[in-house]
């Protein structure tokens, strides 16, 4: 089995503990920024499982306990923990997941590589999922960055 898909089939164990509208907001969510961030791996030769990771964890702690309240900086620490009891990545790959995840909730600011796609998977995932919603301002520069990196001027 491959190490996403096992990490996904762990995701959607925890997901199914949700009540059932919230699991299929967290469900969409995840599993809609973990694409986002694959196709971005591929555009930006990053590499696209970490990518895919980093997406389907990123705000799984904020899902579990119902709150955003510090998410990403506690939510770097759960995926550390699910990362670690799976066995699924090196300790360098967990530091880089984990890194992104950390800091995805920092949009006005610039980090590494793999934190600035997570960042963006994400701000594509709130932005196309429903284009009747106003872009938030913390993401408008970054929603106009992706645009035009995309094409979709």
């Amino acid at each position: 089995m491959s190490r996403l898909k096992e990490l996904r089939e762990y995701v959607d164990e925890e997901l199914n503990q949700l009540p059932e509208d919230k699991r299929v907001s967290a469900t969409a969510h995840l599993y809609g920024v973990s694409l986002a961030a694959t196709i971005l791996a591929k555009k930006r030769d990053l590499d696209e499982e970490l990518a895919a990771m980093a997406g389907m964890l990123h705000d799984l702690h904020a899902y579990k306990s119902g709150s955003y309240d510090d998410h990403a900086h506690l939510g770097a620490g759960l995926a550390r923990n699910i990362l670690e009891k799976l066995d699924l990545t090196t300790m360098e790959e967990t530091d880089t997941i984990c890194s992104a995840i950390y800091h995805h909730d920092d949009k006005l600011v610039t980090d590494s590589p793999m934190d600035e796609l997570l960042k963006d998977a994400d701000v594509i995932d709130h932005c196309f999922k429903d284009s009747s919603k106003a872009v938030k301002e913390k993401e408008q520069v970054r929603y106009e960055k992706l645009c035009e990196e995309l094409g979709l001027n």
